[in-house]
């Protein structure tokens, strides 16, 4: 099916076919257009359409957990699919859904919720890009001909003679290079992410000048099968005994200063809702003790972290020979810097050691590695070293 599209006004800031760096004529090309349901991906197949390539929408239904599928901001289920049902039928291509939800339970659900019943901090985000989002949707997208796979992602991919690499999106603010480490470059060869050089204001504005349904819509909050933030909730449905209530003791002392309701419901770095007042300077949890059901807290200084070992690790391009190195472990901090410490890619093993000691690092968070705006891979945090 060929897309009718009402062309873009003057003004807008985008060329549409330069934006998918196409093998072909873009009029002799097929786009698959990943769509969540959301203003991204919306016009990302408003600008597939407007290329004019030939354009197919193709959405994972992931999950169908009660109020989350009408809950606007959400994605992959309910409302979410509707809208993307509509921008396509608005913008004129066919538009497929393809049940994924029990592969998505195994693989990023239960997964996050044996990962907090270990005492873990679970970035799901990063499991569903690794396993259903691209796995899945690029096998698709091959299967029905496509040239590529285009997501909604604030990344940005670049291709010259040495290959392709990843990079950050050019408005921090956006930036889901974090969420992204995992790509392999088979994977990265094949996918385009035309929003990465645009700010989200601009997208808004292609959004309502095409008169999408979904221009105003909210952006995703918070994790997609987690509707109303509660995660300790959504843990204990899924793994009851993450709520046997233990002991709060202190990390230096070994003084048992209260009782929590169950691990589940803290992370390291965590300050707040520990309920054990009186005490001289303010605790955090410095770690949790998942089989002995006891969360560990002291004061900010136990926090430091000199150290992380990971693994499963991914690397995208080359290392650099002489650039500095920098990392993160949380998707909104900033990079700090960093010394590689072993091989990196092919799932080794490896150790990244911080110049300054960094806080917050805790086993389960992704440690993503850049070379500037680059991004080199990273890996799963599986133990730290104390600063």
């Amino acid at each position: 099916m060929t897309a009718h599209f009402t062309p873009f006004s003057a003004d807008l800031p985008v060329d549409p076919a330069a934006l998918f760096d196409l093998p072909r004529p873009a009029k002799s090309c097929r786009i698959v257009v990943a769509m969540s349901g959301g203003v991204d991906s919306s016009v990302v197949a408003a600008l597939a359409a407007a290329s004019g390539a030939e354009v197919i929408g193709v959405t994972l239904q992931l999950y169908d957990h009660g109020a989350a599928t009408g809950r606007k901001g959400a994605c992959c289920a309910g409302d979410d699919i509707r809208d993307a049902r509509a921008v396509a039928d608005r913008l004129g291509f066919a538009h497929y859904v393809f049940d994924h939800e029990s592969d998505f339970r195994e693989a990023v659900v239960d997964r996050f919720a044996d990962d907090y019943l270990a005492g873990r901090t679970p970035i799901p985000c990063i499991r569903c890009n690794m396993g259903p989002k691209f796995t899945d949707l690029l096998r698709m997208a091959r299967d029905l001909g496509a040239d590529c796979l285009a997501t909604g992602h604030y990344v940005r991919r670049i291709a010259d003679e040495t290959g392709v690499t990843l990079h950050r999106a050019l408005d921090p603010a956006r930036d889901q290079s974090y969420f992204l480490y995992g790509t392999t470059e088979e994977q990265l060869a094949f996918l385009r992410f035309p929003l990465g050089g645009m700010p989200k204001s601009d997208v808004r504005k292609i959004a309502a000048a095409m008169a999408l349904s979904v221009a105003a819509k909210p952006d995703s909050q918070d994790i997609c099968f987690v509707p109303d933030g509660d995660y300790a909730r959504v843990v204990s449905a899924i793994r009851p005994e993450g709520a046997v209530p233990g002991d709060i003791v202190h990390a230096a002392t070994g003084a048992v200063l209260g009782t929590h309701k169950g691990i589940i419901h803290y992370t390291v770095g965590q300050r707040r809702g520990l309920e054990i007042g009186g005490q001289a300077e303010p605790l955090y949890v410095i770690a949790l003790d998942a089989p002995g059901r006891r969360v560990l807290v002291g004061p900010r200084a136990m926090l430091g972290i000199a150290a992380a070992h990971i693994g499963e690790t991914n690397r995208i391009g080359r290392l650099p020979h002489s650039e500095p190195l920098t990392a993160k472990v949380r998707s909104l901090a900033k990079p700090v810097p960093i010394v590689l410490e072993g091989p990196l890619g092919e799932g080794a093993a490896t150790t990244i050691r911080f110049v300054a000691p960094e806080y917050g690092v805790a086993p389960g968070q992704a440690a993503v590695i850049y070379a500037g705006d680059r991004v080199v891979g990273g890996g799963w945090i599986e133990g730290t070293e104390k600063a």
